[in-house]
């Protein structure tokens, strides 16, 4: 799941940020509505997390073009502004749900991916398959030829990725930008580390293998050729 941060609170945003990512997110970020009004126009994201008060742009202004040009993605309003006038405008600009800082990070989990949840119930895309590879965006459940394979939050945000891009090889600095949205140094062995745990857990039981290493380049995930 890939979800927008539109918050200029350095701190609130770093805090949010990293309880998404360690739940399996995927996360962006921006600081100014501005800026944030252009990321959200320009990717197709699965919630928008987005304060009032922002630098440039406000967060209601935001919210308001983005529906007016038909950009339909759930929006979680986050502001320090509790009254019942603001709740009622944030509403009515096109926010999905609203929650008052301060705020704890449970509540927001919890309400986001409900968000998600009814948006997908609208749109249907709630489930990917390679294969005999099966994978629920919702319940988050991952089996292969029908036998459930428990993963981990990073582990499952690594088989989104390479089923969103089953046959196309990726390289390491674009798996360390998607799954841990960090630009770590290439030559660090923190994906080889999580794509042989990943490998163990959907291929080790079955002959035909799917994850595949290309050499000097990437991974891949393809259908095994019969």
């Amino acid at each position: 799941m890939h979800v927008l941060i539109i918050e200029d609170d350095e701190q609130i945003a770093t805090y949010v940020s990293k309880g998404l990512r360690e739940a399996g997110f995927t996360v962006d970020s921006s600081a100014t509505g501005d800026d944030g009004y252009h990321m959200a126009s320009e990717v197709v994201y699965d919630a928008l997390v987005v304060d009032i008060m922002l630098p440039g742009m406000d967060g209601i202004t935001l919210i308001e073009k983005l529906r007016r040009e038909g950009v339909h993605t759930p929006v979680l309003i986050l502001s320090a502004k509790n009254t019942l006038d603001d709740k009622i405008r944030g509403f009515k600009s096109g926010g999905d749900d609203y929650i008052t800082k301060p705020f704890s990070f449970s509540e927001l989990l919890v309400r986001l991916q409900a968000l998600i949840r009814r948006a997908n119930i609208r749109q249907p895309v709630s489930d990917l398959s390679v294969g005999d590879l099966r994978m629920d965006l919702l319940s988050r459940e991952v089996a292969r030829g029908g036998q459930p394979i428990e993963l981990q939050p990073r582990e499952f945000a690594l088989l989104e990725y390479l089923m969103r891009n089953a046959g196309d090889v990726v390289s390491k600095t674009m798996i360390l930008e998607h799954v841990w949205d960090y630009h770590f140094d290439p030559q660090t062995n923190v994906v080889d580390v999580l794509v042989h745990r990943l490998r163990n857990k959907i291929d080790k039981d079955f002959e035909e293998k799917m994850l595949h290493t290309v050499r000097g380049v990437g991974y891949v995930l393809k259908v095994p050729q019969v």
